[in-house]
């Protein structure tokens, strides 16, 4: 298509410059003078032929200015055409590119959706068998409650039988004892009562500090046997009768304490050594 359009623009400059010359020679001086001819004789003008080098310099000239004006036209068309060739491929390559993120924003949307979902479901089926499982759990809690309860109260008897058997036969045991301090002197055996009674408070206030108390325990008793060393540490603690969850709760109260306060006076010590204990809430 270049060629094709130098071809053209050569055929028009040198059909335009020879135009010219023919007009150059029209007007050229050429005389002949009629005069009487002898024979066959012709006169003539010459032409300059510097004239002619220099008008054909001039043609040669314009022909190769016309040929770098077409030169430098088709240079600024391919510039221009290889320009926007270039912001097409660009354009084009933004559009594809704004395809592609927005495919791959539709895919990562879609791609959450289903984690989204697949999480829900799990956490749906989770919460279902979390409660399956704790229905599960506290009914067999119950049924074990139900089951404890009904042995707690059966041993609780036995150890009140137990108990009042132990209690009557220290009572004979200790019977010449109390007497024997009453004969001694009231004042003192008082002095020895308002001492055991004094402590067993301070006892009492250093249990409930560690007991844990839980609202299944309200209206429950439990009663406990304590047996202290002469320097007050914990011998032994037994459940006598009462509900066994509070019992527990009770024996690891006292265990925590480790070591009661014990009084110089070796006779309420005496007194201090067995202590039956009531925990009610």
């Amino acid at each position: 298509m270049k060629k094709s359009n130098y071809s053209k623009s050569v055929i028009i400059s040198v059909s335009i410059h020879a135009l010219f010359i023919g007009l150059l020679l029209w007007g050229a001086d050429f005389t002949f003078e009629h005069k009487q001819s002898v024979g066959n004789t012709i006169q003539a003008t010459m032409v300059d032929p510097a004239m002619l080098n220099q008008q054909a310099q001039q043609i040669r000239q314009q022909r190769q200015a016309a040929r770098d004006a077409e030169q430098a036209r088709q240079d600024r068309l391919e510039q221009q055409t290889a320009a926007l060739e270039k912001q097409r491929k660009a354009e084009a390559e933004r559009l594809r590119q704004l395809q592609a993120d927005k495919l791959n924003a539709e895919k990562a949307t879609r791609e959450a959706e289903k984690q989204r979902q697949l999480q829900q479901q799990q956490a749906a089926e989770a919460k279902v068998k979390a409660e399956a499982k704790a229905k599960a759990e506290a009914k067999a809690k119950a049924e074990a409650k139900a089951k404890a309860e009904a042995k707690a109260k059966a041993d609780a008897k036995a150890k009140a039988e137990a108990q009042a058997k132990q209690d009557a036969a220290l009572n004979d045991m200790f019977s010449g004892l109390e007497a024997e301090n009453e004969q001694r002197g009231g004042a003192k055996g008082k002095h020895i009562a308002d001492e055991v009674a004094r402590y067993g408070t301070i006892y009492k206030q250093m249990i409930q500090q560690n007991l844990l108390v839980d609202q299944s325990f309200k209206g429950q008793k439990c009663q406990l046997t304590l047996r202290l060393s002469a320097n007050g540490l914990v011998l032994n603690v037994s459940q006598l009768a009462g509900n066994d969850t509070l019992c527990r709760a009770a024996k690891s109260a006292v265990l925590q304490v480790s070591e009661f306060p014990m009084p110089d006076n070796p006779d309420v010590v005496k007194q201090l050594r067995v202590i039956n204990l009531t925990v009610s809430p």
